[in-house]
């Protein structure tokens, strides 16, 4: 009989605690992989309290509710992927895989496409090298009618879209910076505020964004008008048009503010205003293991950057 004082080996691990294992570092959530698995969530977490217990160590750290795989998780998930192919081969020896390509669907309006994209679909593309992807760059309008129509598996937006057809799950709050040169008198103030504005040149989104409403409100609320030198649809152009001298702009510093070029900086505004970066999905398709792992990965990513000054 075994020392019940000695160390437990690991070797009375179970196949399902695995699949949990894998399946949290996938999607990032015990309800994500409970979804992704067809179980309950509090059978997720207890296989995943079971195999710790095994282990006598945690695999993942718990961050403003995500679960962060530690290195030796991610290890352990690498080495799974014989078990798991070989399981397939014997659990269901005439069952078609599925079609790796099969392309996942993304989407995203410019300023996210460009300045945030490509990091998680790297991530993705290197954990799943035979999946095809195909990303669309769409304005914030389209995108949520092809998000609707099921043209789209998944997309990311910071608009905030009300359509029944529409999944909306936010990943990401910022809070609304003011944008400008460096060598402008305002870069010497540690929180900028509406009176910083007043008869400012100012460079604007139009108005069909919905972050639109919330800053011209906060900005009439304190009785203040900048003077709107230009109108324009991404924060990708507006930061263009500060840095050529057109006006100073608030903007959701996520993803411009990781990119930003040396001659600008960012400063936070206050009265604060929040805004969300969300999935878009469409509303009656349940999410494919593809889909939730780029999402774990995109989430992943969206919690190890920073919207400071760049």
């Amino acid at each position: 009989m075994p020392d019940e004082n000695s160390k437990n080996d690991g070797s009375d691990i179970r196949l399902r605690e695995l699949r949990v294992l894998r399946a949290i570092v996938t999607t990032g959530t015990t309800t994500a992989a409970a979804d992704l698995l067809g179980i309950s969530q509090p059978a997720v977490s207890r296989a995943l309290a079971q195999l710790e217990e095994r282990l006598g160590r945690a695999l993942f750290s718990r961050e403003s509710g995500r679960l962060l795989p530690t290195a030796e998780a991610l290890g352990v998930d690498a080495e799974l992927d014989i078990l798991f192919k070989v399981l397939a081969r014997i659990e269901n020896p005439d069952r078609r895989a599925p079609d790796p390509t099969v392309p996942l669907r993304i989407a995203a309006p410019p300023t996210i496409a460009h300045r945030f994209l490509p990091g998680p679909v790297a991530d993705f593309a290197r954990r799943f090298p035979e999946q095809k992807i195909l990303i669309d760059v769409l304005s914030s309008d389209v995108l949520v009618t092809q998000v609707a129509e099921g043209r789209v598996d998944i997309a990311l937006s910071d608009a905030e879209p009300n359509h029944a057809g529409v999944r909306v799950e936010p990943f990401r709050d910022s809070d609304v910076v003011c944008l400008m040169q460096r060598t402008d008198p305002l870069a010497t103030k540690p929180v900028i505020r509406p009176e910083d504005l007043d008869g400012r040149a100012y460079v604007a989104q139009t108005r069909r964004h919905s972050a639109r409403v919330a800053k011209d409100r906060a900005l009439a609320a304190a009785g203040v008008q900048p003077n709107i030198t230009i109108e324009t649809a991404t924060v990708v152009s507006a930061a263009e048009l500060v840095r050529e001298g057109l006006g100073v702009a608030l903007i959701n510093p996520f993803p411009t503010a990781l990119r930003l070029d040396p001659s600008l900086v960012t400063r936070p505004f206050a009265p604060r205003i929040t805004l969300q970066t969300s999935f878009l999905s469409p509303a009656d398709i349940r999410h494919s293991s593809a889909t939730l792992a780029f999402m774990a990965m995109v989430r992943a990513r969206a919690n190890q950057t920073h919207t400071g000054e760049i």
